[in-house]
């Protein structure tokens, strides 16, 4: 079943699109977007439409700004703050709640992180973590990945925003062929997802 809607967040309306395998999932996985991108990416609805077949509900977030109509990113105090308003009154909904999975690309893999531990999640999927701006190494925002929660990244092997390194509990992923948007084969990372995913009993 797949509906959407509005929910009120300190920073402005986010834009929030459920697809559920039930009414009641065992498994929540909660999306967010890239910094100038949507949640229409190939990656994120390819990783939707496996999760889904696979019992898992998805939930993917569109943040204020972007709703606004505005490209250029709010600042990450802001993103977080919507981002966690908006997960919790998500998960009021349900009653016994799931299991809670939080994630996206990019910017969105980075507010997922920073957040996880606040909202209540027990893992994370970070698709095309940028580990780094561009040509610039110096600016590694690995630490942010270290949350203690089960994570997985997947990025692409010529992604000029870098490849993280896996350590305790971080698992990566490194797709051949692919960069920052993961577009060349979008079916295949959403199957590196689901298989860590089946492995830790998230998904059917």
């Amino acid at each position: 079943m797949r509906r959407s809607d509005e929910i009120d967040t300190p920073r402005g309306p986010a834009r929030v699109a459920y697809d559920l395998p039930c009414p009641r999932p065992a498994t929540l996985l909660v999306l967010g977007h890239g910094a100038g991108g949507g949640v229409d990416a190939p990656d994120l609805l390819a990783l939707r439409d496996a999760a889904v077949a696979a019992g898992v509900g998805v939930v993917r977030v569109t943040q204020p700004y972007r709703v606004a109509g505005r490209r250029a990113p709010a600042p990450a105090g802001h993103l977080d703050e919507a981002w966690t308003a908006v997960v919790t009154a998500v998960l009021r909904r349900w009653s016994p709640r799931p299991t809670l999975l939080v994630g996206g690309r990019s910017s969105g893999a980075r507010v997922a992180c920073r957040t996880a531990r606040a909202c209540g999640a027990v893992g994370i999927v970070a698709l095309a973590f940028p580990l780094h701006p561009p040509g610039k190494p110096e600016r590694s925002r690995a630490a942010e990945l270290v949350t203690g929660l089960s994570t997985l990244v997947v990025n692409g092997d010529r992604d000029p925003f870098g490849v993280p390194e896996a350590g305790p509990g971080i698992r990566v992923e490194v797709r051949p062929g692919e960069g920052h948007d993961l577009r060349r084969d979008p079916r295949g990372t959403a199957e590196v997802v689901l298989r860590w995913l089946r492995e830790r009993g998230w998904a059917s």
